[in-house]
């Protein structure tokens, strides 16, 4: 009896087996193999080292606020080009393309809802569209919900998550969203309003120069990468080693530019409590 067999010219091959794409995803901190269902259940956190993804925009809608409460505020802004901008291709065409794959206008949802049964301002950026980066419409929308707050005596809250700083293809057009933002926060304070601002991996550049630093009180997620310029750049620039750390969470938190390292599952909670000492 043959245990084997020479296979026969022409016979047909058993297809391997192929793995769907997108079931695993690498930890860009550990470097572990993640199964994507199981990430999405812890909330997108390592469960090995504790790095905390990215999430979209809606996961932090409904990950910060009471089910059903958001209302969104500003969503006709739409993004346009000025410049004529079109290297190193046309920001018209990018623009369309970001809208498909994102499902969102722009880099940032506005509005109000209820967290754990308080009114609150709330704006959102998401560092899938251009990075999270700030053209006119995500300063637009962001000035108009502080100024409404600030009519409305709500707490205004600012979850950033947004790498890629003023958006070049916008020119000063973007970079004036930075003093614009901080103008609306400074009449919120003047009225005496409340500013809390989430930073979240990765929080940089521009967003990092203008609002995202302004909260009476800074939260930031554990192991957050928070900048105004990458690492990599600055050693190149000053050439010197950076310290072990440098810009997360944690060595901020350190060296006093923000004021909380709070876990992804516990800051709804901390939220609420932060808004009922300081009278939100």
């Amino acid at each position: 009896m043959k245990l084997f067999s020479r296979r026969q010219p022409g016979a047909s091959r058993r297809s391997k087996r192929e793995i769907p794409a997108g079931l695993w995803i690498k930890c860009e901190s550990c470097g572990q193999l993640l199964y994507q269902k199981a990430l999405e259940e812890s909330l997108r956190v390592c469960p090995k080292c504790d790095f905390h993804f990215s999430l979209t925009a809606q996961q932090r809608l409904e990950l910060t606020l009471d089910a059903g409460t958001f209302e969104e505020w500003d969503a006709e802004l739409r993004p346009v080009d000025p410049l004529q901008f079109k290297v190193p291709r046309p920001y018209a065409e990018k623009l369309m393309e970001e809208q498909r794959t994102c499902g969102m206008t722009d880099a940032c949802l506005t509005g109000r809802g209820r967290l754990e049964g308080r009114d609150v301002a709330l704006g959102v950026t998401d560092s899938r569209f251009m990075m999270g980066s700030m053209g006119s419409v995500v300063g637009e929308r962001l000035t108009r919900a502080i100024e409404r707050a600030t009519e409305e005596r709500l707490p205004v809250v600012i979850i950033s998550g947004s790498g890629g700083g003023a958006r070049m293809q916008e020119g000063m057009l973007s970079l004036m969203q930075m003093a614009k933002t901080s103008n609306a926060l400074m009449r919120l304070d003047a009225r005496g309003g409340l500013f809390i601002s989430v930073l979240t991996h990765p929080t940089m550049a521009g967003v990092l120069a203008s609002f995202a630093t302004l909260g009476d009180l800074i939260i930031a997620e554990p192991r957050a990468l928070i900048g105004f310029t990458g690492p990599r750049v600055i050693e190149q620039t000053i050439r010197q080693k950076l310290p072990e750390g440098f810009q997360r969470s944690e060595f901020l938190l350190e060296h006093g530019l923000i004021d909380l390292i709070v876990h992804r599952r516990d800051l709804k909670g901390t939220l609420a409590n932060l808004l009922g000492l300081f009278g939100g």
